[in-house]
């Protein structure tokens, strides 16, 4: 029987203490409800248990048990997806890394983190291959359905003791690169990951009959807690593809069913490029619901892409530590501004006055603070940076300014740091300026981000050392051996010298005036 036309019992919200029992449900209750379908194979709910019950035992046998870290070098793929969940069953924390990083930079994440053992999504990335190859990667039998090698630890692993109630342990670590340019590994729990899954799903009103095209990366928190676990948490199935491309997005849109697609707005911005170099819209028939997010949404875009598709555009509003989703748009409550929407149930904000530490008035411009289960553990062996935005009653300052009208709508202003939003992935300058002024002809560097196509560009402004020269050219070649693509700068403007105080601090802020005028 068709999933459009069964019946199925929703499930409630925050009745699971693992996330592997709320994909569980699924597998019980309706085995023949197809789960994913990645490149014409599609996985039921039956067989995606069964290739968990198959790497629970494979991870169990390489002493994997609660307090473990698991590591994955990935792209989306169902191996992928089914050895998150095995890891999250043992209580072992699962680690998610695009592939797509750097030597350097999965490197560090792995010597930080400490995993017993890490997993290669190597049938569906050739990068996640080299990574494989470079860390001496093998095969296993119970491996070879779900596409993946594995390599033990590399050193001396510490598990990390697990005690208080479930759902408050550790399920998740997502790494992002902190403001110094070192890991940050972001401890969300099991109850964190439910409360999103369950309450992103509920909003959506998600059910088996919906078919998602999942093209977010899991290994980016708003792939993971909302798309991958937010939709099957109410059994829809996963279109999972593992690179956007937007020919084939387009097609798979007009012809495979697509009811919910999730997007950050270059992707959107891509494929109303499309139709405007083909003069043919893109056609989604069975489309019911599309979401943005990841990056701030302008609002011509927005109007752009609603107009062509004939739905609303749904937008919100996270961050990695707040497991993402702090508020979007509601069904049936849709914006024509650009507006991120209202709370989620049980999230609490303040706007809070950077400079007073007061609340400000009702319509005021503050730092926004989040409360509620949807607030990270803290940050991985790292208290010093996790006290600085966590208070001890439990508020996370986001960094981010924001304002909210009396009828809770709230409205993204700006950022306290220069934080840039790419494609939906955080470039922190300093992380790129660092490796930029490693270059042995560069005396200094600053990073900034200039607004483009629905979309942040990173633009490098660089000082080299008196005498020498440096080409805009090499500098892309040193970057791109050392950072992550998302990473780079789009231009590089060398200038002699880089304006600057009597004091020698740098005027960030005229670099940025100059960007967004070129």
């Amino acid at each position: 029987m068709e999933a459009a036309t069964m019946r199925y019992t929703t499930p409630a919200l925050d009745i699971y203490d693992n996330v592997w029992d709320s994909i569980r449900h699924w597998v019980e209750a309706a085995p023949d409800l197809p789960a994913i379908d990645q490149e014409g194979t599609v996985w039921s709910y039956g067989r995606l248990g069964e290739a968990v019950r198959t790497l629970t035992d494979f991870l169990t046998a390489h002493d994997v048990a609660a307090g473990d870290r698991v590591l994955f070098v990935m792209e989306n793929s169902a191996g992928a997806i089914a050895g998150m969940l095995a890891a999250m069953r043992l209580g072992a924390w699962a680690i998610p890394l695009n592939a797509r990083l750097s030597v350097r930079e999965i490197d560090e994440i792995r010597k930080h983190a400490g995993p017993r053992v890490t997993l290669y999504t190597t049938a569906v990335s050739k990068e996640a291959q080299a990574h494989a190859e470079r860390h001496g990667a093998r095969e296993a039998p119970s491996l070879k359905e779900a596409g993946l090698l594995y390599a033990p630890a590399d050193g001396t692993v510490h598990r990390m003791p697990s005690f208080g109630p479930a759902r408050d342990r550790v399920a998740a670590l997502i790494y992002t690169s902190g403001t110094t340019g070192n890991p940050k590994g972001v401890m969300l729990t099991h109850g964190n990951l439910l409360f999103i899954a369950g309450r992103s799903s509920h909003a959506r009103l998600t059910t088996p009959a919906d078919k998602v095209y999942a093209v977010l990366p899991i290994s980016h928190v708003f792939g993971l807690a909302s798309v991958f676990l937010g939709n099957m948490y109410r059994g829809a199935q996963l279109k999972l593809v593992s690179r956007f491309v937007p020919a084939e997005a387009a097609r798979s849109l007009a012809e495979d069913g697509i009811t919910t697609f999730h997007g950050v707005p270059a992707m959107f911005s891509h494929l109303i490029g499309l139709a405007a170099s083909s003069g043919q819209p893109v056609k989604a028939p069975k489309l019911r619901y599309m979401s943005v997010g990841g990056a701030p949404l302008d609002l011509a875009l927005k109007q752009r892409v609603e107009a062509m598709f004939g739905l609303p555009l749904n937008n919100g509003y996270g961050l990695t530590e707040s497991s993402p989703t702090v508020c979007m748009t509601m069904i049936g409550k849709e914006r024509d501004d650009d507006s991120v929407g209202t709370l989620l149930d049980g999230v609490e904000v303040r706007m809070v006055d950077p400079a007073s530490g007061l609340d400000v008035a009702t319509g005021g411009v503050g730092e926004m603070w989040v409360k509620g289960g949807l607030v990270m553990k803290g940050y991985f062996r790292d208290p010093a940076r996790t006290a600085e935005v966590l208070t001890p009653d439990r508020w996370l300052k986001t960094g981010d300014l924001a304002r909210m009208e009396a009828d809770g709508s709230l409205y993204i202003v700006g950022r306290l740091k220069e934080l840039i939003i790419r494609s939906g992935f955080n470039v922190y300058p300093s992380e790129v300026e660092g490796v930029i002024v490693s270059h042995p002809d560069v005396s200094m560097a600053v990073v900034v981000g200039r607004s483009r196509d629905g979309n942040e560009e990173v633009v490098a402004f660089v000082q080299p050392i008196p005498g020498r020269n440096v080409t805009a050219e090499a500098l892309d070649e040193f970057v791109s051996e050392r950072l992550a693509p998302y990473k780079h700068p789009s231009q590089y403007l060398i200038r002699d010298t880089l304006p600057a105080t009597p004091t020698g601090k740098i005027l960030r802020h005229q670099l940025q005036q100059e960007a967004v005028g070129l």
